[in-house]
């Protein structure tokens, strides 16, 4: 896997205006022999966008060339537009790694040049990073396909999170009562109060917007997001096998469970932890001996199980491409909860390079709740309150008046 280079000065501040502006995107950089050979890899993250904003499933795609599908598509510089195409297809040869390819790309782009992808309107826009100024080109006092496609964008996803913010304001700033006796209640209240279903698929709450809600006093970690292992990487092949190897009978069971806190900063009591393996590109969890060595490690006796870390990436861009992270306030009143909205956090684009760094730092931890009463195993990422800034860099802070 060729991972991209750090962006230059000049690139960021053309994401940096992107973001600011609430425009979602996917980067590639054109390689030397990308351009020569006309074929580009889709990685991770484009997938990842390709599948949120509904342009293409790599995972449902059929190899050949014969699967090979179109996009119609829009180079934008400076100067113009130029109408083209682009191919997404899984090829033959090479596992069926996903590909992908801008015809007329190497007429507007160098070797090594980053170019975003955006998504609107069932077309894809492509704006070469490196080369284009896209604060003076939207800036600019002549109209042109830049700044109309911002404009376009930013209003959209402005009148989205307006809409959200003004809904919760109006039904969530006093007190309203509890109607959801669970663990969960207050998310699936918020929830309820908005009128959106139970969320048990993989995609954000409300119109893109991913809704995370809690009491502000008892939320020290919030769930980023579920994910299974990938039991073809893993030594133990299903759940059911790690309850049995690491699992306990608690007070009022009458089986074994497993629910437990995964870190990688030491194991826990069954002697479980985490290790992200650079090398494997792997979130590994495992058995570790509790004796801490001298050079402030701890030995590894058994691999458990692991995830790939693109599938992790994709996850978190998929559910966390926009989120209302929502603290309420609650108070007991003849036996009954009653809960407001206090304050909300407005994230947008997670740095999946700090995915993985947050979970070395033991920032992101991972609870397995397996063999539940309640029925269904669950592998949760969750993250501190306090560690979200260096996960989601971009934030709004919207607070609601208290009596």
């Amino acid at each position: 896997m060729i991972h991209m280079r750090d962006f230059n000065a000049f690139e960021r501040c053309n994401v940096q205006f992107l973001v600011n502006k609430q425009v979602q995107y996917a980067t590639i950089q054109v390689t030397e022999t990308g351009l020569r050979k006309s074929i580009l890899d889709a990685t991770a993250p484009v997938r990842a966008y390709f599948l949120e904003k509904g342009v293409h499933d790599y995972e449902n795609q059929l190899q050949g060339q014969e699967n090979k599908r179109m996009i119609d598509t829009c180079i934008l510089t400076a100067m113009g537009v130029f109408k083209t195409q682009t191919s997404l297809y899984r090829p033959v040869t090479k596992n069926g790694d996903p590909r992908m390819w801008v015809y007329g790309i190497g007429n507007y782009t160098n070797a090594d040049e980053i170019f975003s992808l955006i998504a609107y309107s069932g077309v894809l826009y492509v704006i070469n990073l490196t080369q284009v100024d896209i604060a003076a080109s939207y800036n600019s006092n002549i109209n042109n396909p830049i700044k109309d496609l911002i404009n376009s964008i930013h209003n959209l996803a402005t009148s989205v999170s307006d809409e959200l913010l003004g809904l919760i304001r109006d039904r969530m700033s006093d007190w309203i009562p509890t109607t959801i006796l669970a663990d969960t209640g207050i998310g699936r209240e918020v929830e309820h109060q908005l009128g959106i279903p139970m969320n048990t698929d993989k995609t954000p709450d409300y119109k893109g917007i991913e809704l995370k809600s809690g009491r502000e006093k008892a939320r020290v970690r919030s769930n980023l997001f579920t994910q299974i292992p990938n039991w073809d990487i893993s030594r133990l092949k299903s759940s059911k096998q790690i309850v049995e190897a690491y699992g306990y009978i608690p007070y009022g069971y009458d089986h074994k469970c497993l629910h437990v806190t995964l870190s990688s900063l030491k194991p826990n009591p069954q002697g479980l932890g985490l290790c992200v393996e650079y090398g494997k590109s792997w979130l590994e969890a495992n058995e570790y001996d509790s004796e801490l060595l001298a050079d402030g490690t701890y030995k590894k006796k058994n691999d458990v199980a692991a995830w790939k870390l693109l599938d992790l990436h994709q996850r978190l861009l998929t559910k966390h491409r926009e989120t209302f992270w929502i603290d309420v306030e609650s108070r007991t009143e003849s036996g009954r909860e009653y809960f407001r909205v206090t304050s909300i956090e407005h994230t947008k684009n997670p740095i999946l390079s700090q995915f993985d760094i947050l979970l070395e730092q033991g920032k992101i931890t991972v609870d397995f709740l397996l063999a539940r009463n309640s029925g269904g195993d669950v592998y949760s990422f969750k993250i501190g309150k306090t560690s979200r800034p260096l996960l989601f860099p971009e934030s709004e802070i919207y607070t609601f008046a208290k009596e």
